[in-house]
């Protein structure tokens, strides 16, 4: 949200390339599916799946597209019901798709950054994401080290602008390209892997009932918690930062600033966004510091009143519709390593980023990506792939690293505050902390 958090974007490197590098040989995630899925080792096919993908978020929809363009045979578990077969339904209005059903409440993490077009070209994905009723960011205003705003907009960004999401419908979206391109979806959740590399079974839960299922290989795209990466593989923790958030609906007429806005303060910081559903507002602090008025509406809104600048943001948007803030994560975790024999780790089980960088979303699609060209090279015997994937993905967690460090040293107002405090280079933790599992 801030402007040197760009950086993180050309660290990432083009779609599909590895920062500075080129593109993985033979590989082109846009291909159609034309080519024999490969057996393993070279032999007959000893598993169900070439690949099952755990976890149908940005990161794990995206590596199943791109393994199943592949010509791979994938299988998408999806905590939530699979769509059924035929077109997807639309609104009649053009550019109002319907949200889809039982999609559940609103999620957090809306932001995508303009350096996420190269990569949803390269995918084939950036017209259907433009039609499909998100709305435009213009850039971030920031109180950040001082009272005063700062700006920088999407003007001058080579890129063009980036959006503000309506999360539902994107992970939606991206879902319905991997199922299109021949990805196999299936209601469940990822409880553990046994086996061995090349002959995995991942135990899978589906309404309480647990069920195996074969695989050569398995991409963890489950989030924070890196169901199967972390029997593999230690996670590193930067801190204990939770969001408090509500929706406002609407939107108001009156309400067209299309800028996400960030305000730091004593006890940690706010950021607000217009979305197509309204207006979202969020609190950031450290779990143990939380205030317990944030837990209601009425103590949420009475916060965020007493900031400078957020609170102009939220005139005339009825307070009496807003619900209790939901919470959710946000401390920054890395995976070390991230991948293994028979197993990568994409999006947020790979590298979760701080809301502050408002890089979560296109962390997850280049590592989705990149996990698919590395499972891929290695079903056709490149002996280099998954190395290559480390080092792509450590590439990005260390300049993360050095950026945030950068960001949050920069507001000096409140040293003793223990958010901040917590933050300064002379006391703050090493970059990560193990956390048990």
């Amino acid at each position: 949200m801030t402007a040197g958090w760009d950086a993180i974007a050309a660290a990432a490197g083009p779609a599909g390339s590895a920062a500075g590098g080129t593109r993985p040989t033979n590989w082109n995630p846009v291909a159609a599916d034309t080519r024999p899925a490969r057996s393993v080792a070279g032999g007959t096919r000893p598993t169900n799946w070439d690949a099952i993908v755990a976890g149908a978020g940005p990161a794990g929809s995206v590596a199943a597209l791109c393994l199943a363009r592949a010509g791979h045979r994938v299988l998408l578990l999806d905590p939530q019901a699979p769509r059924p077969p035929g077109p997807r339904p639309r609104d009649p209005r053009p550019g109002h798709p319907l949200r889809p059903r039982g999609a559940g409440p609103y999620r957090i993490g809306e932001t995508l950054p303009p350096a996420a077009r190269p990569l949803l070209r390269d995918l084939g994905l950036l017209a259907g994401l433009d039609a499909d009723g998100h709305l435009t960011c213009t850039g971030t205003d920031a109180a950040w080290g001082s009272e005063e705003l700062y700006g920088r907009g999407h003007v001058m960004d080579p890129h063009g602008h980036g959006w503000h999401l309506d999360r539902v419908r994107f992970d939606a979206f991206l879902r319905g390209a991997a199922e299109d391109a021949g990805a196999r979806p299936m209601c469940g959740v990822a409880v553990r892997r046994t086996g061995r590399p090349g002959a995995w079974r991942l135990v899978v839960r589906e309404r309480g009932v647990e069920r195996e299922l074969a695989c050569a290989w398995l991409v963890d795209s489950t989030g924070r918690r890196a169901v199967i990466g972390r029997q593999g593989a230690v996670r590193l923790r930067q801190d204990r930062l939770v969001a408090a958030y509500a929706l406002l609906t609407g939107p108001v007429p009156a309400d067209q600033d299309l800028r996400t806005l960030v305000e730091a303060a004593p006890e940690g910081w706010w950021y607000t966004a217009r979305v197509p559903a309204g207006r979202l507002v969020a609190h950031l602090t450290d779990l143990d510091l939380v205030d317990p008025r944030l837990r209601t509406a009425a103590g949420f809104l009475e916060r965020a009143a007493g900031t400078r600048h957020v609170r102009t943001r939220l005139d005339g948007y009825a307070a009496g519709r807003v619900p209790d803030p939901r919470w959710a994560p946000a401390h920054g975790q890395r995976l070390a390593p991230p991948a293994g024999p028979g197993w990568v780790a994409a999006g947020d089980a790979a590298l979760a980023c701080d809301p502050l960088s408002s890089q979560g979303i296109l962390t997850a699609l280049h590592t989705g990506a990149r996990a698919a060209a590395a499972v891929d090279g290695c079903l056709r015997g490149d002996a280099g792939a998954l190395a290559a994937y480390r080092a792509f993905v450590d590439g990005i967690a260390a300049r993360y690293l050095a950026l945030h460090a950068r960001a949050y040293a920069d507001e000096v107002r409140w040293v003793s505050s223990p958010f901040w405090a917590r933050r300064r280079p002379a006391t703050a933790a090493l970059p990560g902390v193990l956390t048990p599992g």
